[in-house]
């Protein structure tokens, strides 16, 4: 098959979707990778290495979506790249198409199939290819909350883990999934006061097993919410309801209530946020301010450490990539369930319930639809 990997063109995107190593075992399989040039210089791959590896560079991304049949990417893809796809593409890449309707009008009417990274399964129930970079916005965003807490960013002048004499902050942790769990994780090492909340007992249970006593796990009701809202100097905001827009589990009113200074960070952003005053923003321009409340709602938080991301997320996605090389696309989609789930839209159609549903247009079964 013909593969083809564009450089990323959103604002402050450099990962790239494949490295080196990916390309290498795509062509050892017997397929022909086109990688645009540049593509890998924001996390320090010079087009050499994919020489090396045996793919070929193309000058620009015309020339990669008119040779390959395969588009493998990171991001979702921006209004300059949807016009240049086409009903032979196949697009493998995050979509977030829930709070995004004109790309999902952009994707159907291009007659494409779309494959998205965030909806793809596995036996286990869980999401293999969000995985790595719901770990990656996990532990960064105590990183750039423990920064949003200094005065000087807006925040009330708070040290994450206090010091002798001096309490710790208090972490708050909407969701208990990876992101959440691996926030948890960062936020604990650093000795903060930190609280999970989920509306998963099961999941609950699971994190009190793991962390012990230094973790505080509090079962999802509006009261319990707000109630530990309000206490807190930092909110993460770890909601996720695959393919569908992430609830609205902090409303306008609660921000309002909130200490100024306190700091809201919603790495829920990518499907519409689940802070009622969330809106998204990029690495250039990071926060704002709501009723004094600090905001950091970038919708690619992993674009700011991209190296660790891609290699991540390349480890990730590989034995998909080969799957629909080595089979094509529609036998690799029939054989494999949890590929399946990831099909959001395939020739004019949208394939995902729940994107459907979020979106208000009309839903073809993803089995139906590459029957047909």
């Amino acid at each position: 098959m013909r593969i083809g990997t564009p450089k990323e063109i959103k604002i402050d995107e450099n990962r790239v979707g494949l490295v080196p190593a990916s390309v290498r075992e795509l062509v050892h399989h017997g397929h022909s990778v086109l990688v645009e040039a540049g593509a890998g210089l924001g996390i320090g791959i010079a087009d050499d290495a994919y020489r090396q590896a045996g793919a070929g560079i193309a000058p620009g991304a015309d020339e990669v979506f008119a040779a390959a049949d395969l588009i493998v990417k990171v991001k979702e893809p921006q209004p300059a790249e949807i016009a240049r796809l086409g009903a032979r593409h196949t697009l493998f890449a995050y979509l977030h198409l829930a709070p995004d309707p004109a790309q999902a009008r952009g994707l159907v009417a291009s007659g494409c199939t779309a494959i998205a990274y965030e909806t793809v399964t596995d036996d286990r129930g869980g999401l293999p290819l969000l995985a790595p970079m719901s770990e990656v916005a996990g532990r960064m965003s105590i990183q750039v909350g423990a920064h949003c807490l200094e005065k000087r960013q807006g925040g009330q002048g708070v040290l994450l883990g206090g010091v002798p004499g001096v309490p710790a902050a208090k972490v708050v942790i909407l969701g208990g999934g990876i992101a959440g769990t691996n926030a948890a994780r960062v936020a604990m090492g650093v000795e903060a006061a930190v609280v999970v909340v989920d509306k998963s007992l099961r999941r609950l249970y699971e994190l009190d097993l793991q962390f012990g006593s230094k973790l505080a796990t509090v079962f999802s009701t509006r009261e319990a919410v707000e109630r530990h809202v309000l206490e807190a100097d930092l909110v993460i905001g770890a909601v996720l309801v695959p393919g569908a827009a992430a609830p609205r589990l902090v409303t306008a009113a609660m921000v309002g209530r909130m200490r100024q200074g306190s700091v809201l960070v919603d790495i829920s952003i990518d499907q519409g946020g689940c802070f009622e005053t969330s809106r998204p923003t990029t690495h250039e321009h990071p926060t704002y301010l709501v009723d004094g409340i600090v905001h950091y709602a970038v919708a690619n938080m992993p674009g700011a450490v991209p190296r660790t991301s891609t290699f991540a997320l390349n480890n990730a996605t590989l034995p998909f990539v080969l799957a629909l090389a080595g089979k094509g696309v529609t036998r690799a989609l029939a054989e494999d369930r949890h590929l399946l789930a990831g099909l959001n839209v395939h020739r004019g159609r949208i394939t995902h319930a729940a994107v459907a549903e979020a979106l208000g247009l009309d839903y073809v079964e993803a089995a139906r639809a590459i029957a047909a």
